[in-house]
Parts: C-alpha cells; structure tokens; sequence
C-alpha cells in the first residue's frame, strides 16, 4: 500500500492492488459459478473503492457478461430487483448480492435516468457509463485482474474526484450525479477535480428534475462522513444548496453575539463535524440554528445580537422542509423536536423540580441526544468553552439521578389514570381527562412524594372542579367576555 499525497483528504492507505484473501469466499463462489457457465463476474463499483481504500465493505456488487435471464438460470434463487436495466439479485449463503449485466445506455431525456439500455460484452464499455473514476473500477478475483481504464486507482492516491469522460455529459445524464460528488468530497474525503467541480453549475437545471427522496437518502448518506461540512462547502459554493435549501445560504455572513467566534454559517459547519450522533441527530444540527438569520435583533438591554424564539421558528421551517423531501414520520420528529429544544440553559441553581421539569419537557428517549447536540453547539462556538462543557456533565449526572429515583415524569408514571378522573367529570370524556391529569403531574414533578393514589385522589376532588370552572369561563357568552364582533372587537 501506499500512503496518500499530501494534497489527498483521506489522509489513509491507498492499497495498490486486491490482497488476498480480501474477497469473502460467498462472493468467489458466485464468480466460480459464472465462470463454470462460461461467462465472466467482476467485483465492481464502491465496494470495490472501499476495498482500495482499505475501508470495511458491506455491500458488494458484481458486474457480469451473463444476460439476466442466464443469471436466473445459473442460481436456485434470484430477485428480479431491475431486470429491466439488467440488474437482479442473487441470494447465496443468506446474504444478497446485486448483479448487473455489462451494459451501455441511452439518452438521459428526463435527467434521471437512461432511455434505454443495451447489454455490452467489454467491461471496459461497462466502467464508461459510470460517475467518478474512483467507482469506474473493476476487478476479477479468478484472475487476480484490476480493470481502471479511466485512471481511478491514481486518483485515490491523489487524492481527487474526477468525472469519467466529459463531466458535463456525465451530470447531465442523472443531475443526482453532483449531489453524489459534494458527498464523496465528504465521506472518501477527497478533492474535486478543477473540470468536474466547473461542471456542477452547468448541471443544476438537470439536478432540479431529481426527485426529493434520492436528495434525502444522500443528504443522509452524507452525515455518515467524518466531516459532512465538507460536502455542505461543495453544495454551498456550487449552487447544490441553493436549489434544495436555501434558507440555509442566509447563515453566510450572519453575525452572531460576542459569545461566538464565527458566523452562524461557520458555527453550524463545526456543530456538524462535531455531531456525535447517527446521521438523523447529525441533520438535527445541520438544522438548529436554520432561523437565526430570520430572528436576528439587537437586544435593547447589552446592544448585541439576539435571536429571539429562534428555536421555535427553526423547527416549523425544518419541518417544512422535511417533510418536503419525504423524511418519514420518526425521523421528522426527531429532528424537529431536537431543533425546538436545542437550547440548554442549564445553571446549578436549579432545584430538583427544575431537573425534573426538563427532563419530562424534552422526553426521556430524547435526552441523549439532546445532551450530544449541545455539546456540539457549544464546541462549534471556536472559542474556551470548558466552562460550557462541565454544566453539560452536571446537567447529565442529575438527570440520571432523577431517572435512578424514578420520579414520575409522564402521566403514565401517575398512580391514578383516566378512569379516575372520568368519575369526577360527570363521565365527559376529551381533552379535559389529558388536562386534568397534566396538572396532577405538574404538581407531583414539583413534589414526588404526592404519588401516592390516596392523595392523588384526594387532590383531584379539589383540582377537577377548578379547571371545570375555567373551562366554563372561557366559552363565548360566559360573564365578562364581550361576544365576537362587539363594540369592542370593532375598535
């Protein structure tokens, strides 16, 4: 192996060839079966790159001269997963292989996909139709043969993502293409070649037919990268983000208070690489700073920047825009929720009530995450923050304390329930059982040791007719209220 130039990202070891031993013995047997029906398999793609890369592989690809229908033949069970675009699944020693026969393809007309496709017999007119040459490579382990035609071996060692061929045809052929190149600067970190990256403007009218849940699973594919902001860089500068998010672009140059070192562009980058989380947390930080440009002010009090209820009008604007590019429901109100919540204030003032009421605002199953994105906030601030970190770390050592106390902290942890309180409504069922057990259980995160049924009981006898009776002075027509449409509504 060798190690990678100075002006590759990757900073690891580029292998020169296939080790042995590197192909797993499933994958050598399902070539030994092609070959035994007088065809050819190639190991190809990026399981093929992360092997070079010396990376873990998950998934691996082969490429093969053997027509679909000849596959099927050749294996007891097969998936016709894309036969269309000679693609099929082969399940072998309870893993799943996708194979694809040799093909070159057709006009992109919708810019998403070929026309046509028609099946080749040279795996070199296979690797052509390809993105990057770094994924344009193929290998025979029979043989012990790396096929590279367009130079992808020398461009890992360099350290550059190049476009097969001409790159403007390439990324007008599929826009996603680019989108996939801003993630492969992040996550093989390596730099965009001069042509390839002059090429991503070019391609944005193309990129905009790309449907949105493509652009999520590679926004997604990209929090995976030990630094994503550097796909965001690429995105940023190449107009990527303006067609997908552009709120984000406002962050550029907008200045924030004297407790930050960097614009709210530059802090929401180093949030990012410091985001220690899976990739759906690592979206939460890309996001939680999203309204700070929109709720920008000066604060009358210091004169210094303030932005007022940002947390809010972040997590409306990042619902918005996850539910346009189809994340689904879990992942969206994960996000969201740490998005409204990112701001922890945390002093060690507070009682063990004040513990105990954030830990039931936030939620239980949300509170890791929250505690890893606040520290992320406050280490993307580039300034000491040591201060910071050690009220996170107390913050968390009394959270799990009162989490080992099993306080109640959900209506659900209440020694009485529904039924309880239906007794006392006159059988009204609704919203006002939620109300009235939410005010129990407000009452018992200030004092736990009220859980207890009898007493529960008792301070229900004297809660329930309370909130009945604001309930009764709220409705139109109650004493004091003016109708709508009154003298004083006109005025």
């Amino acid at each position: 192996m060798v190690r990678a130039p100075r002006s590759g990202y990757h900073g690891g070891m580029v292998r020169t060839r296939v080790p042995p031993g590197a192909i797993p013995q499933p994958v050598l047997e399902l070539c030994r079966r092609f070959r035994a029906h007088g065809a050819r398999a190639w190991v190809v793609g990026g399981c093929l790159r992360d092997l070079l890369l010396d990376r873990e592989v998950s998934d691996w690809d082969l490429a093969t001269s053997a027509e679909p229908d000849a596959v099927t033949r050749m294996f007891r069970r097969v998936i016709p997963t894309g036969t269309a675009h000679g693609t099929v699944t082969v399940l072998h020693r309870g893993e799943a292989f996708e194979v694809t026969t040799l093909r070159g393809e057709g006009a992109y007309a919708d810019g998403r996909r070929p026309d046509s496709v028609h099946f080749v017999d040279d795996i070199e007119d296979d690797l052509a139709r390809r993105d990057f040459t770094v994924n344009a490579m193929a290998y025979d382990p029979l043989e012990d043969r790396l096929v590279d035609p367009f130079g992808g071996l020398d461009d890992l060692r360099a350290g550059v993502l190049r476009a097969v061929g001409d790159p403007r045809r390439r990324f007008a052929e599929d826009g996603l293409r680019i989108l996939r190149g801003a993630r492969f600067v992040a996550t093989l970190e390596l730099e965009l070649e001069p042509d390839t990256r002059a090429a991503f403007e070019g391609a944005l009218d193309t990129f905009r037919k790309v449907s949105r849940e493509r652009v999520r699973e590679e926004w997604l594919k990209t929090m995976r990268a030990r630094r994503p902001s550097r796909a965001f860089a690429v995105m940023r500068d190449t107009g990527i983000l303006g067609v997908t998010f552009p709120a984000l672009l406002e962050q550029v140059g907008c200045e924030q208070n004297r407790w930050h070192a960097y614009d709210v562009w530059e802090h929401t980058m180093r949030v990012l690489d410091e985001s220690t989380g899976g990739p759906v947390e690592r979206v939460a930080a890309l996001l939680h700073d999203v309204a700070k440009p929109r709720t920008r002010a000066v604060s009358e009090t210091t004169g210094d920047y303030t932005f007022y209820d940002h947390e809010r009008v972040g997590a409306e604007m990042a619902d918005r825009w996850l539910r346009e590019y189809r994340f689904s429901k879990a992942e969206r109100e994960v996000i969201v929720h740490l998005v409204r919540h990112h701001l922890v204030c945390y002093r060690p003032e507070w009682t063990d009530a004040a513990v105990r009421r954030f830990v039931r605002r936030v939620g239980e199953d949300h509170l890791d995450a929250l505690l890893r994105l606040a520290r992320a906030d406050a280490l993307g601030k580039g300034r000491d923050v040591s201060e910071e970190l050690a009220l996170l770390d107390a913050l968390r050592d009394r959270v799990e304390g009162v989490l080992r106390e099993g306080a109640a902290l959900s209506t659900s942890d209440l020694a009485i329930d529904g039924r309880d309180v239906l007794e006392r409504v006159g059988g009204r069922g609704g919203p006002v059982v939620g109300r009235v057990l939410r005010a129990v259980l407000e009452r018992v995160v200030d004092d736990p040791s009220l859980n207890e049924r009898a007493r529960l009981l008792t301070l229900l006898d004297g809660l329930v007719p309370e909130l009945l009776a604001e309930d009764a002075a709220r409705r139109p027509g109650a004493p004091g209220e003016t109708p709508a449409g009154g003298d004083e509504a006109k005025s």
